[in-house]
This record gives structure tokens, C-alpha cells and sequence, in this order.
């Protein structure tokens, strides 16, 4: 029972907020929230429990489970992030209503798609989360971030009807058509004959549209640079892994029946987001989506590494919960570097360990991650993923994305690090940061290292089972 609580509990913090006057209390229930869901989170992954919930649309398994505690975790951390910046700076304090209901909104939807047992109700979870964050992607009094939040609905609508097309596809390969009832995640109609087939394709290409994937991945870009940091850390920590989630249930039913075209259709579309994304990276010169830009490079690896299967997905399970703490680490200190130096142009930031220390410290260490080095836990899962690359025979692919891997590391590393250590062109002004204002981060960078230094037993053990379900038998 207390695993429905992590929806009924944003649901009632947002109705509340919603219908009282509380700007003074806002961001501190926003961020008890968020805390409490962590903790349950916590508790669930510690205790673990398989009852199904109203009616068996939701249950708990090993996959929700593990996304549950890192998801909610970084939530409260974006809050407390936000809690912080609405504290420090009082003109914000009129956009923190806002921002909290439709967070809360947003966190109860994506809890429901990491729990939800029937693949409908996750769609619609889906769809729900898009249109709580949406707003938030627009900021008072500036035109191109209204755009953005536009083509970001567009592309996501897009997305997921392709991903409805697909289930009535695949209903149309049955008898008759699928009911309702054949939607339950273990009782799901296999994709049969040339209507099935396209159902399958559709849901992948649906489902990586979402996700940022080639070829309907310019929507992305464009909202992580446009959104609020505390908002782009929502959608590229949270949200992302609640789309992954439903990916990760399609790969999870559908392999056995499906596998050739799983592997193949991932594969391409990995493939071709690494391509696109190395290409932008060494062009791009804007901070904010230099880092939209290798959040699709790395979601092309994941894609890579689910279309692998057997072998690499405990090294793409591994990369996927680090990639989720670095993107929380990077864009959250990109808005505080950008509100420092006033432009997201990285040719116009220099000195930052100096006029910055904490943030140039984070984004120090966030780059080392986001570029795969050890011992963090990006490394090791794309060593696992390339191996798994080797071991499969796909020697080509394995050739083409080192070289591009290399290419991405060299165009980030060669723009983000004149950042870090180059000589100021201003005088020092940083002032003196609280804890407060830096704790989000560093619990962000310590579940971040523990991942590449040492995974606790239980949580090793619930990778490997979750990884087992996503390789063929």
C-alpha cells in the first residue's frame, strides 16, 4: 500500500498548493515531497514488495523498484535545488507556485509510468507527465522559450501517437483486434505477421522520438536550452527514465518475439543519434545545448546497448542510472553559470574554478563522467556495452562508434575545459555559497561516484535480475 502513496502523495501536495495561498511554505512542501517519496523509494527498494495495486494497473517489480529510488532522488534534489534559488533570489518567489504544482504533477505521472502494469495506463502516464512539464518550459516575457515548449508538445504528441499506432497495429494482427485486458505487462498480444511488425517499429520509433532519439530528436536541443535548469534536469533525469521505462518494457516483452527487429531498428537509431549528435557537438558553442546535445549522444549508446541484449545490459542499466545523475549535476550547474556570467556562449566563460569554485568543481567532475572516464560508473558501462558490441560480431559498429566516441570527447573536452582552467575575463565577484546551495549537487556526485567505486551488494543484485529480463532466453 505505501508504494501508491508515491502518486497519492504529489497528487494531494499539488492539489493543496494549488488551491491555497502559500507562497511562503510552497517550495518547502514541494521539497518534503519530494523527500518522503525518496524515502519510500528507499523503502520499497529495501523491502521489496510484488502486490498489485487498484486492480492490478500498478505493481511493483525489480525494473520499477530500482528506477523508483533513483528518479525520486533526483527529484528532491531538483526541489531542494529550486527551494534554494527561490530563497536566494525573491523575484523567482512568484513563479514558485507554478513551478511546485506542476512539478508535483509531473513527479505523480512519471511514478505511475515506473509502476504502471498495463501499457495503455503508461502511455497515458505518458502523456500526462508532457503536459504537466510543458509550461514549465516557459519563462515569463521570453518568446523563443514559449517555441520551445511548443515543438517540444508537437514532437511528444508526435511521438506518442506513433506509439498508440503501434498498439493498434498490433491489435490488428490479432483476431479481431486486442481488448484492454491484453495490454497487461506479461499478458501483452505478440506482435504477429506484417501488422504486427509495423506496430513493433512504430512503438520504437514512437518511443525514441520521446526519448530524443534519430531521426525526430531536434525538439530536444532546443527545450533543454530554452527551460529553466531546474526544469531541463527534470526532463533529462526524470522524464527521460520514464520513457526509457516504457522502452525497457517493450524490449522486455517483446524480445523473445521480436528480436531481430528490436536489435536492428535500435541498433539504426542509435547509431544515427551518435552520428547527428558528435556532428552538433563539435559545432555547437552554447553551454546549455552542448549538453542537450550529449545527452542524445548518450542516449544513442543506450539505444545501441539495448538493441545488443545479451551481454550488455547490465553495462547499459549501469550507464543509464550515471548518465541520470551527471545530466542532474550539469544542468543544474550550467543555470548557475549562466546566471553568473549572464550568456550560455562557452567562448565568453574563462576562469570558472576560480571565479566559480564550487560549480567549476562540478563541472569538472560532471564532464569527466559525461566523457566515460573511471571510476565513475559511465565508464564501465560503456566498456560493457563496446565488449558486448565485440562479443556479438557487430565489429563494424563497434569500429564506427569508438571513433565517434573519441570525436565527442575530444569536441567536449576541447570546449568545456578553456571553461574551467582559462583566465578570467572579469574580476573575481562570487560570493560565498551555503551548503544549501550546493548539497542538491553533491548528493548528486556522491550516488554518482558509489556507482563507479562500489554498487552495495543488493543493489548489484537487483541490477544483474533486472538486466536478465532484458536479454533473450
Amino acid at each position: 500500500m505505501s508504494a501508491l502513496l508515491l502518486v497519492l502523495l504529489p497528487v494531494v501536495s499539488a492539489l493543496a498548493l494549488a488551491a491555497a495561498r502559500a507562497r511562503p511554505v510552497t517550495m518547502a512542501v514541494l521539497s518534503a515531497t519530494g523527500l518522503a517519496c525518496t524515502v519510500l523509494a528507499g523503502v520499497q527498494l529495501a523491502v521489496p514488495s510484488d502486490d498489485a495495486l487498484l486492480a492490478g494497473l500498478l505493481r511493483l517489480d525489480d525494473t520499477s523498484r530500482l528506477f523508483l529510488f533513483v528518479v525520486d532522488g533526483i527529484f528532491f534534489g531538483v526541489a531542494a535545488y529550486a527551494w534554494n534559488r527561490v530563497h536566494s533570489t525573491p523575484e523567482l518567489e512568484a513563479e514558485g507556485q507554478r513551478f511546485a504544482v506542476l512539478s508535483l504533477a509531473f513527479l505523480a505521472a512519471c511514478n505511475t509510468v515506473l509502476m504502471a502494469n498495463h501499457l495503455l495506463g503508461q502511455w497515458i502516464a505518458l502523456e500526462a507527465s508532457t503536459l504537466a512539464v510543458a509550461p514549465l518550459i516557459v519563462r515569463p516575457g521570453v518568446a523563443a522559450s514559449r517555441q520551445a515548449s511548443w515543438r517540444y508538445l508537437l514532437f511528444s504528441f508526435v511521438g506518442l501517437g506513433l506509439v498508440l499506432l503501434g498498439f493498434v497495429c498490433i491489435g490488428r494482427a490479432h483476431e479481431g483486434g486486442a481488448d484492454a485486458g491484453g495490454w497487461y505487462l506479461g499478458h501483452l498480444p505478440t506482435p504477429e505477421g506484417p501488422w504486427g511488425t509495423l506496430g513493433l517499429a512504430l512503438l520504437l520509433l514512437g518511443l525514441g522520438t520521446k526519448l530524443g532519439l534519430a531521426p525526430m530528436y531536434s525538439w530536444l536541443p532546443e527545450a533543454y536550452d530554452e527551460a529553466p535548469p531546474a526544469v531541463t534536469a527534470l526532463l533529462g533525469a526524470v522524464q527521460f527514465n520514464a520513457a526509457l521505462m516504457m522502452l525497457l518494457r517493450v524490449v522486455q516483452a517483446w524480445r523473445p518475439s521480436g528480436g531481430a527487429l528490436l536489435t536492428g531498428q535500435l541498433l539504426a537509431m542509435g547509431a544515427a543519434s551518435v552520428v547527428v549528435s558528435t556532428a552538433s557537438l563539435i559545432a555547437t558553442r552554447n553551454m546549455k545545448r552542448l549538453l542537450a546535445y550529449a545527452s542524445i549522444n548518450h542516449a544513442g549508446v543506450i539505444a545501441i546497448g539495448l538493441g545488443i541484449g545479451k551481454g550488455a545490459s547490465y553495462g547499459v542499466l549501469l550507464y543509464v542510472l550515471s548518465n541520470a545523475y551527471i545530466k542532474a549535476i550539469l544542468f543544474l550547474t550550467a543555470g548557475k553559470i549562466k546566471a553568473h556570467y549572464r550568456t550560455k556562449d562557452t567562448t565568453q566563460i574563462h576562469g570558472l574554478i576560480r571565479d566559480l569554485p564550487y560549480s567549476g568543481v562540478f563541472l569538472m567532475v560532471g564532464t569527466f563522467a559525461l566523457l566515460g572516464f573511471p571510476p565513475f560508473g559511465s565508464f564501465f558501462g560503456e566498456l560493457l556495452i563496446l565488449s558486448a558490441l565485440v562479443g556479438s560480431g557487430k565489429t563494424l559498429v563497434f569500429a564506427a562508434l569508438c571513433v565517434l566516441v573519441t570525436m565527442s570527447f575530444v569536441a567536449t573536452g576541447r570546449t568545456i575545459f578553456p571553461m574551467i582552467w582559462g583566465e578570467p575575463k572579469q574580476p573575481v565577484t562570487w560570493a560565498r555559497q551555503t551548503l544549501g546551495s550546493v548539497s542538491p549537487k553533491l548528493f548528486f556526485l556522491v550516488a554518482l561516484v558509489a556507482l563507479g567505486l562500489y554498487v552495495p551488494p543488493a543493489v548489484e543484485g537487483l541490477l544483474k535480475a533486472v538486466a536478465g529480463t532484458l536479454e533473450a532466453p
